[in-house]
């Protein structure tokens, strides 16, 4: 969901098979994910499920029913296959109805939000499973599960399809009741793989519960812009947040004065790069500050790249692709789709994309350290122990900005270690709306 870089540090592409959290990540004891939070060995693996169980917190997730398919594919064989399989059918237990007493709409409310989680989680992997090609079904499968959560919200977010480009910005806007009373509001971005069930976990529900309206949208190399409109990644991402301002500014219960703007995982340098050339974002929160997610991924792969597109994928076809084992594949597959319709498209087909050149050249733009001082709003930039894709990079963000800022780091002390806190969203929410509400209101 949140993953950005490739492989571990210090490991060739070759011979890692994963994008790794940290080397220690399966140790019993002293590491970023210690005892039973260990739930796979793999790192990449660990990682996701704990984003899973993290959700539970806001009912995106139950805790017994993540665990069970832990142990199930821990029996079965840890596995791109198995891991999708098992979440895919989780989904679709859940969106079925429930055998005796008819469910009420808030049983069946929740039992699609969490439908929607474990979809995502079998997205995430259905690349390197046998059938790649079931990818933009499984994501369908996963926003239907979302839509009816939505739709049985009371209210229900209001829904509206933002102009932008060929393909319109899907839009969700959340309010905590349907007085119309003006009030502050988030706009909450998404990274480079996350679903919209991530920005319940990480934004909307904290807002409700503190009052506010939240705006969850699907921009370009994101949901339904990526899977079924196939449109990527942009490097000028004002150009996404401005539309989606002007329609924020044009209803009566949005409080214009207070629009803050949110970024998790890679969109924080997404949010903070709208926000040095959009005026009207009122406050900024990255989580985690970054400034050049080209350095997520780790130097053997960006080695890769040079100045000429021929000699860069030559390098690529020729000595790198033959030598990857068929795990380091489907990661490098998952991490480039979002970047390159082609490659995302050779995937679905079970092959390894070809041009390696375009879409590395696209990430390597998204680097914002020219415009971080631009930024006019007051800033949090948050990091994490153990931060394990942009290591370093929160605080050099942090360093560059001339506007009001705070740093904050979530710690391993009360359980928030690791990128974007998948242990502790509950507290990872109470640091970023107690910092906005401040912030909003003057203190």
């Amino acid at each position: 969901m949140l993953t950005a870089g490739c492989t571990p540090s210090g490991a060739s592409p070759a011979t890692a098979p994963t994008p790794s959290p940290t080397a220690s990540a399966s140790a019993p004891e002293g590491g970023p994910t210690p005892g039973v939070m260990t739930l796979f060995k793999d790192p990449a693996f660990n990682f996701n499920a704990l984003i899973a169980l993290g959700g539970a917190g806001h009912g995106a997730s139950e805790v017994g029913e993540v665990l069970t398919a832990v142990n199930a594919i821990n029996k079965a064989g840890l596995s791109e296959q198995t891991y999708t399989d098992t979440f895919r059918k989780l989904g679709d237990r859940l969106m079925e109805a429930p055998q005796g007493a008819k469910p009420g709409a808030q049983t069946r409310r929740f039992r699609a939000l969490r439908a929607a989680q474990y979809y995502a989680q079998a997205l995430f992997f259905v690349l390197g499973s046998d059938d790649p090609g079931s990818e933009e079904q499984l994501y369908r499968a996963g926003r239907g599960a979302w839509d009816r959560f939505c739709e049985l919200c009371d209210p229900a977010p209001v829904t509206a399809n933002v102009p932008y480009g060929r393909a319109p910005l899907p839009v969700w806007f959340f309010r905590p009741d349907g007085s119309g009373e003006r009030r502050p509001t988030v706009i909450l971005t998404n990274g480079s793989d996350g679903q919209n069930v991530d920005m319940w976990t990480y934004g909307v529900a904290a807002a409700l519960e503190r009052g506010w309206n939240a705006l969850v949208y699907d921009g370009p190399g994101q949901g339904q812009l990526l899977f079924v409109d196939r449109v990527v990644f942009t490097p000028r991402w004002e150009t996404v947040v401005t539309p989606l301002v002007d329609w924020l500014a044009a209803r009566s219960d949005v409080d214009t004065g207070k629009i803050a703007l949110t970024g998790l995982s890679m969109a924080g340098c997404l949010a903070p790069r709208a926000a040095a050339f959009e005026s009207r974002i009122a406050a900024l929160v990255a989580m985690p500050g970054v400034l050049a997610p080209w350095l997520g991924f780790p130097p053997e792969i960006r080695k890769i790249l040079t100045p000429d597109k021929a000699e860069t994928n030559d390098i690529w076809n020729k000595e790198v692709v033959p030598e990857l084992p068929p795990s380091a594949a489907a990661t490098l597959k998952k991490r480039i789709e979002p970047f390159s319709v082609p490659a995302m498209l050779d995937a679905r087909e079970g092959k390894m994309f070809t041009d390696f050149y375009t879409p590395a050249r696209l990430i390597e733009s998204l680097n914002i350290t020219s415009v971080v001082g631009r930024i006019k709003a007051p800033t949090l930039v948050l990091d994490y122990d153990d931060e394990q894709f942009y290591p370093g990079q929160p605080r050099q963000l942090f360093d560059k900005l001339t506007a009001p800022k705070d740093y904050v780091k979530l710690t391993a002390a009360t359980g928030a270690q690791l990128h974007c806190s998948p242990m502790a969203p509950q507290q990872h929410g109470e640091v970023v709306f107690d910092w906005l509400q401040e912030t909003l209101s003057g203190g």
